[in-house]
């Protein structure tokens, strides 16, 4: 459908309209879901309040195409705000993300209350999409075939004032067999480093102290225009940013990872020493039927230089157990990586049919049964292991930046939470003095659990920061207006329970 204006519609700032949107998938997903508020907010929309589920005017889907049942739960939850929206005039329902790509007029037809499907190239229509189907009285469908602006030039509501995504690129090259991605996101496309670094200075000068770069396959970054070694370029120009203290990147390729991209992070004091390594699969004979193009020696050599030059670098992984004609020993063969590799935590999925995936009819399809027994086995060696090397941590000084909302039980037992360097959660005694999100904390670690650390004794230093000054200031904003429905910060390698899954779009 053509639209007669590309301009976001005003909505009556007298009787402003909530919104609420609901995100699925990975930290594109995540990232995207900012966007989405963005636009709206700009438009004129308001968060709804907290608490809301499904009373908002608007309601946004933003789904995932790869996650186990997502089409299920996706219609499931279009059902049950059918009635809602029947009863509520002028309500509006709008589903965009990898799943609205990949289903287009499917989901109009099975769940015509819809009023917008939208795609992940052309998330920033939803406001004249919107308004489109209010006047027309009919449901909106636009799925662009390729991006039509790079996401990072909208407007963003980000959910955290001391910690941001930014976007590198988006799209992958690979053709995993497993993967739909590369079919629902398109091919690699990566934005101007003056771009980027514009955009994360932007982001320091509001406060942000800690930026995760972001894509499909981050580390490929410089593909566009052939050059191997722009990441570990853009690494270190990150590293010049007076006042950014953290960054964080995910997810990168075993086959991209470069011995300069190694050398950036040991020499550039500001990039944390935690790497996000998807493995897979440890066993070569899968790996070939997977098409990941590295083997189990390269990747055991790049966690082999990686730890020579960053000793104490924290590594974590994605897993996927009982791929096609995967056999018992290829299965020990993925133990054995893992017992050499030694994990900080890894992100461990039971292989599901994915449809469009080559994966999805290869022979030797794996029963259940036999699935879930080699998970159970994996989960119990990486949960011994991920113990190991949090007990290692016991008695060491660490310097804590303080997080929002990672410490579930901190009420209870009057603690606050925080992420080290290596991104390990470490919850701490609550010290006299006002701590604040963004804020700097420097403790003993006491104890080790095997996806955090404990610091029980007393706060040894405690530094205000700029990132502490603003998440106070937006926190006092937040205050004087009606509380929003909170995407949440996403959490990069947070060391989780492992859960039952399949691998996720940001798993190559």
């Amino acid at each position: 459908m053509t639209s007669s204006s590309d301009r976001s519609p005003a909505v009556d700032v007298s009787s402003p309209k909530t919104y609420e949107v609901r995100t699925y998938g990975c930290q594109m997903n995540v990232h995207d879901s900012e966007r989405l508020s963005g636009l709206l907010e700009e438009a004129g929309y308001v968060p709804a309040p907290e608490g809301s589920d499904g009373d908002a005017d608007v309601v946004v889907f933003n789904t995932c195409a790869v996650r186990e049942n997502a089409d299920n739960r996706l219609y499931g939850n279009l059902g049950r705000l059918a009635p809602r929206k029947a009863s509520r005039p002028g309500m509006q329902i709008a589903v965009g993300g990898c799943l609205a790509q990949k289903d287009r007029d499917t989901i109009v037809k099975k769940a015509p209350w819809v009023d917008v499907v939208f795609g992940t190239h052309n998330i920033g229509k939803l406001p004249v999409l919107l308004e489109r189907a209010r006047v027309q009285e009919e449901a909106q469908v636009e799925i662009a075939e390729s991006l039509e602006a790079f996401p990072s030039t909208l407007p963003t509501r980000r959910e955290s004032a001391y910690a941001a995504w930014v976007s590198i690129s988006v799209g992958c090259n690979n053709t995993c067999t497993f993967c739909i991605v590369p079919a629902l996101r398109g091919k690699e496309k990566d934005r101007r480093t003056g771009d980027i670094l514009a955009e994360i200075e932007a982001l320091v000068g509001e406060g942000v102290s800690e930026i995760t770069l972001l894509g499909q396959n981050v580390n490929a970054y410089g593909s566009d225009i052939g050059d191997r070694e722009a990441f570990g370029k853009l690494l270190r120009a990150c590293g010049t940013i007076e006042g950014l203290e953290r960054v964080r990147f995910t997810s990168p390729h075993p086959r991209d990872f470069t011995d300069d991209v190694i050398a950036a992070m040991a020499e550039t004091p500001n990039v944390m020493p935690q790497l996000h390594m998807p493995l897979q699969s440890g066993s070569d004979t899968v790996l070939k039927a997977m098409r990941r193009s590295y083997r189990q020696d390269r990747y055991l050599g790049i966690i082999e230089k990686v730890r020579a030059a960053m000793p104490d670098a924290a590594i974590s992984t994605d897993i996927i157990v009982g791929f096609p004609g995967e056999t018992e020993e290829d299965f020990e063969q993925t133990m054995h990586v893992v017992r050499q590799a030694r994990f900080t935590n890894a992100f461990t999925f039971q292989y599901s049919k994915r449809p469009g995936t080559p994966a999805a009819t290869m022979d030797g399809q794996i029963p259940k049964e036999v699935v879930q027994s080699r998970y159970e086995r994996l989960v119990a060696l990486q949960e011994e292991i991920s113990w190991d090397e949090n007990k290692k941590q016991v008695g060491r000084t660490l310097e804590l930046m303080v997080a929002e909302g990672e410490g579930r039980k901190d009420g209870a037992t009057h603690r606050l939470s925080g992420r080290a360097p290596d991104n390990r959660l470490v919850h701490f005694t609550k010290p006299d003095q006002e701590v604040r999100p963004g804020d700097v904390v420097t403790v003993e670690i006491t104890y080790a659990a095997p996806h955090h650390l404990l610091a029980e004794g007393a706060v040894l230093d405690v530094r205000r920061t700029r990132a502490g000054d603003a998440w106070g200031k937006r926190n006092a904003q937040e205050a004087a207006k009606p509380a929003g429905v909170m995407l949440g910060l996403p959490q990069i390698g947070v060391p989780a329970p492992l859960p039952v899954a399949t691998g996720g779009c940001a798993a190559h």
